[in-house]
């Protein structure tokens, strides 16, 4: 006899089991189907190890310069496996967390492969194969997506790697290619770099990370090179042809020159599929794009009556925190409610290499090609207390007014803490401040958060500091 539930959520990654969560709190009776590990690939395969991964190289690059700051270590070594063991413990941990909160809310849980089979029905398939069917009034789809392939370079696991091979690697890379500079790929390129691997980078396009503010992707290529990668842009891969000891790849520089390079391992980081293929959503008519990624509105409704869609399945920008976000909107609409849209402006972005990156809002070039008149300020790291006490003197904010206005148009940072910083220019941002509020907003010394602080004012010809 079939389950019956107010909302069933396809998928338990960030944005799912938060919907699921929502959507309890507001009275519904909810379920969550996951076919691998609650959390999903964020948690368990994503975000949260690739955090524990960078943090212990972080560790070893500051035990390597233990005599910058005045100390000595006479020996230390980097254990990869204990790295990649301790990695695997933070996911478990979450995952657990995960489970514990699906109790205290009284979410349902359904482990095993779910398929819509027609309105207000799924199909789940357990990992002994036996099938049992729900019935709900409202589904949120979020099945998150997966590591793209190229043609030429499909992941073995062996010496071809996606990121989740790059997480739990049978060995270390001696020489390592990383094709693709986007978020992904440049944090594994720093973490296999600071564990001792010789890093070659090569992107397509003009600049390693194209999504962020220009001058931000060139700080970072300056930070790299001096930390030892080869960095290639406007280049490509040609072929790659696979040893039993390494991999010979094509490589061709932005002059077309084409020249062949050897290395141990290859990873493969290009971008991601939505994993919206073989669940039912054709057959429902849930209409999707060329690249097969669902068309959802505001409130995250499909064109199909009773059917959600949240998280790496819809429209950019693919990140944890968004699908988190959009899971609430479509929980509470759900419920009757009348949530706010989320505007994509002020989701804030973050990239965990060394130096971090973190960005809100539109870049320079984006700003002027809107058709504002904009002012630009920028403070560097190096005009900064804290960022120098803490040996971390490299890095910048820049900010992007609205000249007319005074909004806040953008903000882009790199350097040490970012990611943590950022947060200050989006909460601004969505409370609608200008460079009024922000220069009269008092930061503490000695913080590098002043560094946000300069920035606004030398947007407007008032630098402190420099």
């Amino acid at each position: 006899m079939a389950e019956n539930y107010d909302l069933v959520v396809l998928g338990s990654g960030p944005g799912g089991y938060v919907a699921a969560i929502r959507a309890a709190q507001l009275g519904l009776k909810t379920a969550i189907v996951e076919r691998e590990l609650l959390g999903g690939i964020c948690l368990n395969w994503g975000c949260i190890p690739t955090k524990a991964l960078l943090r212990s190289a972080e560790v070893y690059h500051y035990m390597s310069h233990a005599k910058d700051f005045g100390l000595k270590v006479e020996s230390f070594a980097a254990d990869l496996d204990a790295v990649v063991k301790r990695s695997r413990g933070v996911a478990k941990q979450l995952n657990q967390g995960v489970g514990h909160l699906m109790k205290k809310h009284k979410i349902a849980v359904h482990m095993g492969e779910g398929r819509l089979t027609g309105k207000g029905k799924l199909s789940v398939t357990d990992k002994d194969g036996k099938a049992s069917e729900l019935q709900y009034n409202n589904i949120i789809v979020a099945t998150g997506a997966r590591a793209r392939d190229l043609p030429f370079a499909k992941a073995d696991g062996k010496r071809i790697w996606t990121y989740r091979h790059a997480m739990t690697p049978p060995e270390m890379p001696t020489k390592l290619l990383v094709i693709g500079s986007g978020a992904i790929g440049i944090e594994f390129a720093s973490f296999y770099n600071d564990m001792g691997a010789e890093v070659t980078v090569v992107e397509m396009l003009d600049r390693l990370v194209p999504v962020e503010d220009v001058d931000v992707s060139a700080h970072l290529e300056k930070a790299l090179k001096k930390q030892g990668m080869t960095i290639m842009t406007s280049a490509g891969v040609g072929a790659l042809d696979v040893g039993a000891k390494g991999v010979t790849a094509m490589l061709k520089d932005k002059a077309g020159k084409e020249t062949k390079a050897e290395f141990s391992h290859v990873i493969v980081a290009v971008g991601i599929v939505p994993n919206t293929a073989e669940i039912g959503l054709e057959e429902l008519g849930v209409a999707m794009d060329e690249r097969g990624f669902v068309k959802a509105d505001a409130a995250c409704r499909t064109n199909v009556e009773g059917v959600w869609a949240i998280g790496d399945i819809t429209a950019p920008p693919w990140l944890a925190h968004k699908a988190m976000h959009e899971g609430v909107i479509a929980a509470e609409a759900i419920a009757g409610g009348h949530p706010h849209a989320m505007d994509p402006r002020n989701i804030p972005g973050c990239t965990y290499c060394r130096p971090q990156i973190a960005s809100v809002g539109l870049t320079e070039a984006k700003a002027k090609e809107a058709g504002y008149e904009v002012k630009v300020g920028n403070f560097p790291f190096i005009g900064n207390g804290k960022a120098i006490a803490l040996g971390e003197p490299e890095g910048f904010v820049k900010t992007v007014f609205d000249a007319a206005t005074g909004e806040l148009l953008g903000a882009h940072m790199i350097g040490a803490e970012v990611t943590e910083l950022i947060q200050g220019y989006t909460i601004g941002k969505t409370l609608e401040t200008t460079e009024a509020e922000l220069m009269g907003t008092v930061f503490p010394h000695p913080t590098i958060s002043e560094t946000m602080h300069e920035a606004v004012l030398s947007a407007y010809g008032r630098p402190l500091h420099i």
